[in-house]
């Protein structure tokens, strides 16, 4: 049973503040910072009907891709999922993990959990599978957090992202879809370019030499990814500047921003600043301060119609990157099911503890939004 008075007790609300002020590494807040607040909506009634709940999560094997690098990106997600569950298993809800495999839907219809966090990123190694998640448990009527299937569709597919993006009026970087060996660069988006893979998530293809200073140099790497990768590529102009990360949560009340600039530590190519996958393993690669007015509030309106527009829910992260001369916020990726865990590693809680918000704030907000429908 769920001890509703430990979860929201005051003295553990502070502890809790005070551990992720100690973890994460960020500058000292501004005044207009501090005084920035943020109440997730939790039903503490409604939490007290959840009998399992069960973290679902990919099921990986080295076999399912194409390189080591892709392999390592997901092979993280098992043990973030089993971080999920102890977090959960802590406040009092029975809680279980099941792995994204063959046997998925037999055994959700087996235990009938009362709700489904979904942390499936990949099925047998494909992003573009991993719809088939929401789609078993709207057919199977189980409850589940994150995007669905559209929202999967738009949000891991970079082409129509940032088609959907310029629907919408948000600014994105100039760009080129490519699918095949052969297909010649564009020599009107501007240079420098970064190649980036269509359909998959994360830094993967993005190493500290991604950005590059010429047309030959962008050929050759759009070459190399789709023969080594097997899937389309973007090839996107380069947009020098701040890099924000901004992550939504909807507590079913209102779709909350949370907005951090990277503050790098060096730049990856000895010319610009950005996120490489070699970066991953330096815990100094960057640190994140607050996004101060005028840009905050221009950003926060941008960020709340791109998580609208491209049928993202509960939660979600995008990375933007601010044009030097112009200020202007380019929206470069999107991120529907942004990896979800209480580790200060992952992007997500990172930002969130930067504005005073804890893991098991969110996660408990996120649970009692849909256990009220539980009868």
């Amino acid at each position: 049973m769920i001890d509703i008075k430990k979860i929201f007790s005051k003295k553990d609300s502070v502890e809790n503040k005070a551990e992720v002020a100690s973890e994460v590494k960020v500058d000292k807040p501004t005044a207009s910072a501090r005084k920035s607040k943020f109440h997730l909506k939790v039903n503490k009634d409604a939490l007290k009907k959840l009998k399992l709940v069960v973290v679902a999560y990919s099921h990986v094997e080295r076999e399912f891709f194409p390189t080591e690098d892709a392999y390592n990106a997901e092979v993280e997600v098992e043990e973030r999922a089993k971080d999920v569950v102890d977090r959960l298993v802590s406040l009092g809800i029975n809680t279980k993990a099941m792995p994204g495999d063959r046997y998925f839907l037999t055994n959700l219809l087996v235990d009938k959990p009362d709700i489904v966090l979904n942390l499936v990123d990949t099925l047998r190694g494909k992003d573009n599978l991993q719809t088939s998640v929401p789609a078993a448990l709207e057919l199977s009527n189980l409850p589940y957090t994150g995007a669905q299937m559209e929202g999967l569709v738009i949000g891991n597919n970079r082409n129509i992202t940032k088609r959907m993006l310029m629907a919408y009026g948000i600014p994105t970087p100039n760009f080129q879809f490519i699918r095949r060996v052969g297909t010649a660069v564009k020599d009107e988006m501007g240079l420098p370019l970064i190649v980036k893979l269509n359909e998959s998530g994360g830094s993967v293809g993005i190493n500290n030499t991604a950005v590059k200073e010429t047309l030959r140099e962008a050929q050759k790497q759009v070459e190399k990814m789709i023969s080594t990768y097997k899937i389309p590529v973007i090839v996107e102009q380069f947009i020098d500047g701040p890099e924000i990360t901004a992550v939504v949560f909807d507590d079913g009340s209102k779709k909350h921003v949370f907005l951090a600039q990277k503050i790098f530590r060096k730049k990856p190519d000895g010319k610009h600043y950005f996120t490489s996958i070699e970066s991953y393993d330096d815990a100094r690669a960057y640190t994140y301060k607050h996004v101060e007015e005028p840009l905050r509030t221009k950003v926060e309106q941008l960020t709340v119609r791109a998580f609208k527009g491209l049928c993202h829910k509960d939660y979600a992260k995008f990375d933007i990157r601010v044009a030097e001369e112009t200020n202007i916020p380019y929206f470069t990726d999107s991120n529907p099911n942004t990896a979800f865990g209480p580790d200060m590693g992952l992007p997500f809680t990172e930002v969130l503890a930067l504005h005073g918000v804890t893991f098991d704030q969110v996660l408990l907000s996120l649970l009692s939004k849909y256990a009220r429908y539980i009868k």
